[in-house]
């Protein structure tokens, strides 16, 4: 790429990389209301949370936009095309981790003013990973450092192992009581949609290392 295209491809590239981050930041807030909204059952922040999974949504598209844009004007080759790749498969995987926060909120909505069915331990410990990861992703595609993402991919892990033991513990009490049924299937929703939080920042991971080594493959099989 000549001088005058690599100084507007970098331009372009940084506007998208900013997007990205603030994307990024959007999706971690909503994860971090969502589970404030199911420990307190807070029904006007759930709805906010949906609302505000509005502006989540369109900013995917605005990134979409000027990744073509920039794929059409800049031409870019090489690890500089894999890296534009990357952030359309980034962004649909943060515009889908948002859709999992809003559908945290959406039970909520549901539970209405019924209390929880025990104390939340293991689900917040989710989120707090979960946000961990998310952040620590998108560093990783900044920096195109291959070795933090395959860590964070690792991470993934934490969040199976958690899950898991959510879904034991609450099928259990399923078991023992079915009038527990409705409020243990609330928080079985909530971990499954921070579980796949988790998988989608996996997604992430593997663009980083898609973009400094060509490869395509899961990491965690």
């Amino acid at each position: 790429m000549v001088k005058g295209l690599r100084t507007e491809y970098d331009r372009q590239y940084a506007e998208v990389q900013d997007s990205i981050l603030r994307m990024g930041g959007l999706v971690e807030r909503a994860i971090t209301d969502a589970l404030l909204c199911l420990q307190n059952r807070d029904q006007a922040l759930a709805e906010e949370i949906i609302t505000n999974d509005a502006v989540i949504n369109e900013l995917r598209f605005t990134i979409e936009e000027n990744c073509v844009k920039l794929i059409a004007t800049q031409q870019p080759a090489a690890t500089d095309l894999r890296a534009v790749l990357a952030a359309l498969s980034i962004v649909v995987d943060l515009e889908r981790m948002g859709d999992h926060a809003a559908g945290i909120a959406k039970t909520v909505i549901r539970m209405g003013d019924k209390p929880l069915l025990k104390p939340l331990i293991d689900i917040p410990k989710m989120a707090e990973i979960s946000r961990t990861m998310l952040g620590e992703s998108l560093q990783a595609y900044i920096k195109r450092d291959e070795a933090s993402a395959r860590a964070i991919a690792a991470r993934d892990d934490e969040m199976d192992h958690l899950y898991k033991a959510i879904f034991d513990e609450l099928v259990g009490m399923m078991s023992e009581s079915p009038s527990a049924v409705e409020r243990a299937t609330y928080l079985l929703w909530s971990a499954h949609n921070l579980e796949r939080i988790g998988d989608r920042v996996t997604n992430i991971a593997e663009r980083v290392v898609f973009v400094g080594t060509g490869d395509m493959k899961e990491l965690n099989v």
